[in-house]
Formats: C-alpha cells, structure tokens, sequence
C-alpha cells in the first residue's frame, strides 16, 4: 500500500486555494512546534457563508495537503457548517492520512477555528 492515497498526493502537488485575501474578515494562523508547521487561514465572509477562502502553509506535504482540502470543504458554506470541521472529516476527505501525520489534519481544523473565532471577535453583530 502506498504512504500516501492519491487525494492527498493531488492535493500536495496541486493544491487549491493557496494564497491571500487581502481584506479578509477572518484570519487564523497556528502551528505545531514539534514538526515546524505553520498553517495560516484567510477568510472572506458574507452573510454568513464562506465566500472565499485561502490558505499558506509551511510544512510538509501532508500539512500542505490538509489545508487545501480543508479550505474545498468550507468554501461556500454556512458559517455554521465551517465550525463543525473536524480533523477526522479532512482525513477522511483525503482518503486517509498515516496515524503520525495525523497532526496535520488536527493543524487544518486549528487554523479554521482561529480564524472563525477572529471573525466573531471583530464582527460583534455576527452571532454563534
């Protein structure tokens, strides 16, 4: 069996969403001090869904992977729905990450919720 499926393998090698939104309304960023990556989000919001979405990544390329299936699993939706991602459904969409590169899921799930919670602290009238 290959380390790697072939989601996570496009993913790495094509990933989407990669960039900036320059006037974002919601930006996350975490990162892992053990494995050095660092994932950083971009959100644009509008009435309450994800219009867009971007990400940058240093990392590997599982982290790199998770962040760009992350960002084509909001991208679009209610508020809502973003905040329930979870590590495993971004796994799960990639066909599997090994159990030691789990991690990287975790970081894309992170980055998200910081970002969702910097949009809710700087937009008073966005509710929960």
């Amino acid at each position: 069996m290959a380390l790697y499926s072939d989601k996570v393998m496009d993913h790495f090698l094509h990933p989407r969403n990669v960039g900036v939104i320059e006037d974002a309304n919601a930006v996350g960023e975490v990162g892992n001090a053990k494995c050095g990556d660092i994932m950083k989000m971009y959100l644009k919001i509008e009435d309450g869904i994800v219009e867009d979405v971007k990400f940058e990544t240093f990392g590997c390329g599982s982290a790199i992977a998770s962040s760009s299936m992350a960002t084509e699993l909001i991208k679009g939706k209610p508020v809502e729905d973003a905040m329930k991602l979870t590590n495993k459904a971004v796994a799960e969409a990639l066909d599997g990450l090994p159990d030691y590169k789990m991690h990287c899921s975790v970081l894309a799930e992170e980055a998200i919720q910081s970002a969702l919670e910097d949009y809710y602290k700087n937009d008073p009238a966005a509710k929960k």
